[in-house]
């Protein structure tokens, strides 16, 4: 007789640490209760029944607990953590962006998976609209949101509340891994333009060539040049007049210069134009001497001549 035993070959380690089982999912909103838990759709945990958290805790799984969700319909998949274990047998409890992500009805079956991931180091972020541009400081805002989050799958759309208004971000890229845990790390954080965003044209400005009526010497004379001192007329106190009254002496052409450009200038040397005064005429040792006489002048005298003191 041969005897075959099914058994003889130990079960894997691996397959012991593994959690894996299907549950039909809703919204947060179908959860029945008094309390409103509208804060789960704010972050990325979703709430499964205590008989997860019986095969879990048998398990020899590494913490925190996250988990694979995978629709098998339409091969969609995300990651997420859990908040509580609260729901009823064989249902989990999805945010509405989450179910959206996976292109889940409100009763659809998801695969839910335990899984490692590594701690993030980096993730990008693109706004679904410039609305998200409004925020004063949206670094502090989604670090703040990101709080209600275990994990980042790159693809994914968050969505997140700020002053009563959600935003819509995609996960661009994460590192070092398309999924990545996000707690309790250091994460440089990044944003891409909004979907739908366009930078405003900036147009040069122009300048405007001189015609050739501008250019002319002869045109200066009919330009007005506003305010001229002394131009204007005198009255007195009595109303009586005095004289003609002056009229302004008219510009002549001629007395505008236009500037010559030195056509001798280089880039980099600076040239200071001073005033030259006018040199003293040079007068000829001869002359000097033929005009200068010493002792040639004639003198006075207090005193008249002829009279004794």
């Amino acid at each position: 007789m041969f005897s075959f035993n099914m058994f003889d070959h130990p079960i894997p380690r691996a397959f012991q640490n593994r959690f894996s089982t299907q549950y039909r999912c809703y919204s947060v909103s179908m959860l029945a209760g008094p309390n409103d838990r509208s804060d789960v759709d704010k972050g990325g945990k979703i709430i499964m029944p205590p008989s997860a958290l019986d095969q879990l805790s048998r398990l020899n799984i590494t913490y925190p607990m996250l988990f694979k969700l995978t629709n098998k319909n339409s091969d969609r998949m995300t990651h997420c953590g859990v908040l509580e274990f609260v729901a009823d047998e064989g249902i989990c409890y999805l945010p509405h962006w989450m179910m959206q992500n996976l292109l889940l009805e409100e009763g659809g079956l998801v695969q839910v998976e335990s899984v490692n991931l590594m701690v993030a180091t980096y993730s990008k972020f693109q706004p679904q609209s410039p609305d998200f541009l409004d925020i004063t400081n949206p670094k502090a805002v989604l670090e703040n949101a990101l709080r209600n989050f275990a994990c980042l799958t790159t693809g994914d759309v968050v969505a997140i509340n700020y002053n009563e208004k959600i935003y819509e971000l995609r996960v661009m890229e994460t590192k070092p891994d398309k999924a990545v845990s996000i707690i309790e790390c250091d994460m440089n954080v990044d944003f891409d333009a909004p979907l739908g965003y366009k930078e405003p044209e900036r147009r040069p400005q122009q300048r405007e060539e001189p015609t050739e009526e501008e250019a002319d010497p002869s045109s200066y004379g009919e330009m007005d040049l506003g305010f001229r001192a002394f131009a204007c007329s005198g009255n007195r106190l009595d109303g009586k007049t005095k004289g003609i009254e002056p009229s302004p002496v008219p510009i002549d052409p001629s007395d505008i210069k236009r500037g010559i450009p030195n056509y001798d200038y280089k880039v980099g040397r600076i040239t200071f134009i001073r005033n030259s005064r006018p040199q003293p005429k040079k007068v000829d040792d001869d002359d000097a001497l033929s005009r200068f006489i010493a002792f040639s002048g004639e003198g006075q005298s207090l005193r008249k001549k002829g009279r004794n003191p």
